[in-house]
């Protein structure tokens, strides 16, 4: 089973173009269901019957778990048995004529352009404030994960050319272009501020050596603190409303599509690997447009 699980993995690798975060998903929810049918009948996944798999996903439900989890857990067996299917190993994949169960999705939160400017604006002078107009302006003109941003390194932006890339590690690996305001921003904090939180740390560590972003210890900053520094400049502006990094993420989508984004482009700038996820942006807008007309027109 070892040999066949690694098999498994280098498939899901070149096959599925699947991050190592989803690669180690899709392998945790076989071993789920693995454990499922050892306590129902004893069957390997490679015997199991669309009944087994109906059965553990009906048990899911049951037990409190999301239509979102559910699905993911679902495509994860798919996977496992197009593989088996690709080697020749069963017939028909006991999973491929199960539905999936509808997802009810929640009303996406976004900033308008004007909060956003609002936002953006509000870091003061000094080192800690350059340091966070640098982040703010870097989350709005990516639209990166916090987990990503967290994790770049100085040698990752490239000034000059104007980007930033996402080596894959905490998400799809990606080339993202920065606005003028964020490359301002970055220009600045990394010329003129970093060096001042990494004076007199080289002796105490080496941890803030490569990082983009560092505290104020000359270490790499947190999910945690970017987290409190965004909210932080919401309430000092009066957004009156509570604010986090996909809040952020999600402003930059929605603005992007109401500008005529493509969905194919947003999709690859986000590092969706599911278009599903892209699309809701779409719909986002597309319920905008349908409110200005009811304002708008006299026969609306």
């Amino acid at each position: 089973m070892d040999k066949e699980l690694t098999l498994y993995k280098d498939y899901l690798r070149k096959n599925a173009n699947l991050t190592e975060n989803s690669v180690n998903a899709y392998l945790s929810d076989l071993a789920a269901f693995t454990g499922f049918l050892s306590e129902k009948n004893g069957r390997s996944p490679a015997d199991a019957l669309k009944a087994d798999v109906a059965d553990y996903l009906l048990k899911l439900s049951q037990g409190g778990k999301s239509a979102a989890t559910v699905n993911r857990k679902l495509a994860s067996l798919r996977a496992y048995y197009k593989f088996l299917a690709d080697r020749g190993e069963i017939g028909e994949s006991p999973a491929v004529s199960i539905k999936s169960p509808r997802i009810r999705r929640k009303e996406i939160e976004y900033l308008t352009i004007e909060e956003v400017d609002k936002l953006l604006a509000a870091p003061p002078d000094g080192d800690i404030g350059l340091r966070d107009a640098a982040i703010l302006e870097t989350l709005y003109a990516t639209g990166m994960r916090v987990s990503e941003l967290m994790f770049v390194d100085v040698e990752d932006v490239n000034l000059r050319m104007g980007f930033v890339s996402c080596d894959g590690s905490h998400g799809k690996a990606r080339i993202i272009p920065l606005g003028r305001p964020a490359r301002a921003a970055l220009e600045k904090y990394i010329y003129e501020v970093r060096p001042h939180f990494r004076r007199g740390t080289e002796k105490r560590n080496k941890k803030g050596d490569d990082a983009l972003f560092l505290n104020y210890y000359g270490e790499r900053i947190t999910r945690q603190a970017l987290w409190k520094i965004l909210r932080g400049y919401a309430e000092k502006v009066g957004l009156g409303k509570k604010i986090t990094p996909q809040i952020l993420r999600n402003s930059f989508a929605v603005h992007m599509v109401q500008n005529g984004a493509d969905l194919k482009s947003l999709q690859e700038l986000m590092g969706h690997e599911d278009p599903i996820a892209t699309q809701a942006y779409l719909a986002v807008s597309k319920s905008r447009i349908k409110d200005v007309y009811d304002r708008a027109h006299p026969r609306a």
